[in-house]
């Protein structure tokens, strides 16, 4: 015959029968957190990790089209007080007669801001978003990438294609971006020189600087020195200390 229990002993083993299953339970992401630690590093971060984020990257990818556009907001409604986020490449004194120093195939020359200024102007308003998880209302001005790559006829490797990517860095070297050549060419990425429609500010990456609305603020290089077009996947700053490597929104 079958011991009957107190509701004292019932309570006693559904409790450890609990703390059991809640032991067991808990065994399974720490296993598989220690295998992820425990995995080969590829491009400076855990296979597993670096493989999902290469998956997401291929799904947002997919998404990218010049009708993939970013909200525009009203001017009204732009923050006067930009916030700042970062100052790697920026800690170097900047040269008087500062030009982009630009590397498409065999055509290497050199442009100035005014060279830049005498194309058409483009403001763009929208969410400047940041990885760290904060956004701002943002009023911004320049020339297209689109328009400065057809003006000085860079880009294309043939008659047919595009080089596959974008680099810029930083006069003094010290921050670097890689960009995929589609996000380069979408019609909301500028080459910004003004900022509230006064030039920039130098925290905020004068006298140049990438605005690309479509990608994570850390893809927006300040104070561009270079750009270099190329078929082989640029360094980049963030993506060599673990983050993602495309960045889209």
């Amino acid at each position: 015959m079958k011991e009957e229990l107190t509701s004292e002993q019932q309570i006693r083993r559904k409790t450890i029968k609990a703390f059991i299953g809640f032991g067991v339970a808990s065994l399974i992401p720490f296993s598989f957190w220690k295998w992820i630690k425990s995995s080969d590093k590829l491009d400076y971060l855990s296979a597993p990790l670096r493989k999902t984020l290469e998956f997401n990257e291929k799904l947002t990818s997919k998404l990218l089209s010049n009708s993939h556009l970013a909200p525009i907001f009203q001017k009204s409604q732009a923050e006067r007080k930009v916030r700042f986020n970062g100052a790697v490449g920026l800690q170097s004194p900047l040269e008087e007669d500062y030009k982009i120093k630009v590397e498409s195939g065999e055509n290497k020359f050199e442009v100035t801001i005014n060279d830049l200024k005498a194309l058409p102007k483009q403001d763009i308003i929208f969410e400047f978003k940041c990885i760290e998880g904060w956004s701002q209302i943002q009023h911004w001005a320049g020339v297209r990438f689109i328009d400065m790559m057809n003006h000085y006829k860079i880009g294309q490797k043939d008659a047919e294609n595009l080089f596959k990517y974008v680099g810029m860095e930083t006069p003094d070297g010290l921050y670097f971006v890689g960009i995929d050549t589609p996000s380069v060419v979408h019609p909301q990425t500028i080459l910004a020189y003004e900022m509230n429609g006064k030039p920039l500010l130098k925290k905020h990456g004068s006298p140049l600087r990438l605005i690309i609305p479509v990608k994570y603020g850390y893809k927006s290089l300040k104070r561009i020195g270079v750009i270099k077009f190329s078929d082989e996947r640029p360094k980049d700053y963030w993506a060599s200390l673990g983050y993602d490597y495309f960045a889209g929104l």
